[in-house]
C-alpha cells in the first residue's frame, strides 16, 4: 500500500522476481479504461460496470471501491476467481488501505501482512506529472484529484485504525526492497518455526501479502 507515484509498481515487480519469497501474483479488476501500454490480465482485468455488478451479485467480489472521477465512476475490485487459493501458497497484490481492511475481515488479520510504502510528497508529485505527460491523452485533472485524495485516504488516523505501525520509505529503491524482503522473510520464517513446533503462530498460515495500492489512472 501507499500513495500514488511512490514506486509501488516497481517494488511489486521486484518482489515478484525474488525467488526466495516465492510470492504468487494476484491480478485485480477495474472498470476504468485500459491505458496506453497496459494489457488486459497483466496490470488488471479490465471489465465493464455491468460485469462488475454481476460478479458482485454472485458473491465473487472480496472487496471493491468506487471513485467518482472527472471521467465518471471507476471501480477497482478483487474477486475470488480461483486465483486466491490459500492452499497453493503465498500471494502478492497491490491494494488500497480500505482494501487491506477488507482482506483482514475476509481472511483474518493473521493471514495478511501489510507493506506500507512512503515517499516525500514533492517527489511523488513530480513523478506523477512525468508519468501523466508521457500518456497519449494526459489526464492532469484526474492526477491532481488523485494526489489530493491520497492525503485523506492515507491519513495518520486511518493508518492507525488499520493497526499498521511500520512503513518503508522509498528514498533509495534497492534499500527499500531489501528491507521489505527481510520483513516478509521474518514473517515466513516465524510461521514455519511455529508450525514445526506445533504452535499456532501470530502469523499462522500467512498467505496474503500487499505491497501497495493502485490509484485511479496509475
Amino acid at each position: 500500500m501507499g500513495k500514488s507515484a511512490c514506486g509501488k509498481d516497481t517494488i511489486f515487480k521486484l518482489l515478484q522476481q525474488e525467488e526466495s519469497l516465492n510470492l504468487q501474483r494476484i491480478v485485480t479488476y477495474t472498470t476504468r479504461p485500459e491505458r496506453e501500454g497496459e494489457e488486459n490480465g497483466r496490470e488488471y482485468f479490465f471489465v465493464t460496470a455491468q460485469q462488475f455488478e454481476k460478479m458482485r451479485v454472485q458473491g465473487q467480489v472480496i472487496e471493491y471501491r468506487t471513485y467518482q472521477t472527472v471521467h465518471g465512476p471507476w471501480t477497482y475490485f478483487t474477486a475470488q476467481d480461483g486465483q486466491l487459493d490459500l492452499e497453493r501458497g503465498s500471494f502478492l497484490l497491490i491494494a488500497t488501505l480500505e482494501a487491506y481492511n477488507s482482506f483482514v475481515r475476509y481472511f483474518g488479520k493473521e493471514k495478511v501482512l501489510p507493506v506500507m510504502v512512503t515517499l516525500e510528497d514533492g517527489t511523488r508529485l513530480q513523478r506523477a506529472l512525468d508519468r501523466e505527460r508521457a500518456q497519449e491523452k494526459p489526464r492532469y485533472e484526474e492526477m491532481c484529484r488523485r494526489f489530493l485524495a491520497d492525503s485523506e485516504d492515507f491519513s495518520q488516523e486511518n493508518i492507525a485504525k488499520a493497526g499498521i505501525d511500520r512503513s518503508f520509505e522509498n528514498r533509495k529503491l534497492s534499500d527499500c526492497v531489501r528491507e521489505i524482503c527481510d520483513y516478509i522473510r521474518e514473517g515466513l520464517n516465524h510461521d514455519n518455526e511455529c508450525k514445526r513446533e506445533g504452535h499456532v503462530s501470530a502469523r499462522d498460515a500467512l498467505r496474503v501479502y500487499m505491497s501497495g495500492e493502485r490509484r485511479i489512472g496509475s
